[in-house]
């Protein structure tokens, strides 16, 4: 059984979101060279995210990894890192796609980031994850 896509949206709208976001990523000035000196193949790792992205909102399976221990392994993301992360989001799907799409997909976002830095924020616990 195939489920519908959790909004309207195209492949290639995707792709376009996707492309657009790192385009501004690698130029942030806090968050660029975060992503600079980790994704050495650029047309690559979009492909990846968006590949993520079309398996999070079309539920296609277009996506193999692990984003929280991608994040874990890279070693310089930070919790605090996710808000400056969302805000460009927001800024690009806002800017590029209609707002129902715009707005179900910045929801998402946040859904996911929440879970991410939540995830960062345990792993500098040094034990248990923090319940409050």
């Amino acid at each position: 059984m195939t489920l519908p896509p959790r909004f309207e949206i195209t492949e290639d709208q995707i792709d376009w979101v996707v492309f657009r976001f790192y385009a501004r990523m690698r130029a942030h000035p806090v968050l660029g060279p975060i992503f600079n000196g980790h994704v050495h193949d650029w047309a690559r790792h979009e492909a990846k995210i968006a590949g993520f992205w079309r398996n999070a909102i079309m539920f296609e399976r277009s996506y193999d990894g692990n984003p929280m221990m991608a994040h874990k392994a890279a070693g310089d993301v930070r919790p605090e890192h996710f808000a400056l992360w969302l805000a460009v989001f927001d800024d690009v799907v806002h800017t590029e796609l209609q707002p129902e799409a715009a707005t179900a997909w910045s929801a998402l976002a946040h859904r996911i980031g929440r879970g991410l830095r939540m995830g960062l924020e345990d792993q500098g616990a040094g034990g248990p994850p923090r319940l409050g």
